[in-house]
């Protein structure tokens, strides 16, 4: 396959590129498979359970201990989940699809009918999740339609075994090595 050379040149001869299709964007970018989390927390207003599903997650530093995902500006959960003292990050597993469907969808009782417990933080860890990881949010960066949230690691652990639920080429899947 070649690589189309794009032909527009500046006057200071430099290359131009011509500007991004946001369709084209994601298609290109959907060829890089993201490992899928679930962000949990308990809401401090209501007691309740709230989370949303992330692909867009790292590790950033191991001194001090940090990671950071990414969060649309329009999301109604975030500003539940950002109020919380502490936030879980699960690590979701290939069979939890469903899980993954349930909070990345608005409103509603995302956590009707799973199975969680508290973490050493108090924050939700979802029954079959592969890890847990306690953090509490430490920046968050303004990036175009989303936020950056970068998170201090206060615990975690592994928790159930299996393969990652894996977004690739917009769908999910698994790997198993």
């Amino acid at each position: 396959m070649s690589i189309p050379v794009a032909r527009k040149v500046g006057r200071d001869g430099a290359r131009r590129i011509p500007a991004v299709n946001p369709q084209h964007f994601r298609n290109v970018l959907g060829r890089y498979a993201a490992g899928v989390v679930a962000v949990t927390a308990i809401d401090p207003e209501t007691g309740e359970p709230c989370g949303l599903a992330v692909n867009s997650f790292t590790s950033v530093s191991l001194d001090p201990p940090l990671v950071s995902f990414c969060v649309s500006r329009a999301s109604t959960s975030w500003p539940r989940l950002k109020a919380a003292p502490a936030l879980c990050v699960n690590v979701l597993a290939d069979h939890q699809r469903q899980v993954c469907d349930r909070l990345a969808v608005p409103g509603g009782d995302k956590f009707a009918g799973l199975s969680w417990a508290l973490s050493p933080a108090g924050a939700p860890v979802l029954d079959g999740a592969l890890a847990w990881i306690d953090c509490a949010v430490d920046a968050e960066h303004p990036a175009g339609d989303h936020v950056i949230v970068v998170a201090r690691v206060t615990g975690l652990d592994r928790h159930d075994d299996g393969g990652p639920l894996v977004f690739f080429r917009g769908t999910y899947g698994g790997f198993r090595a």
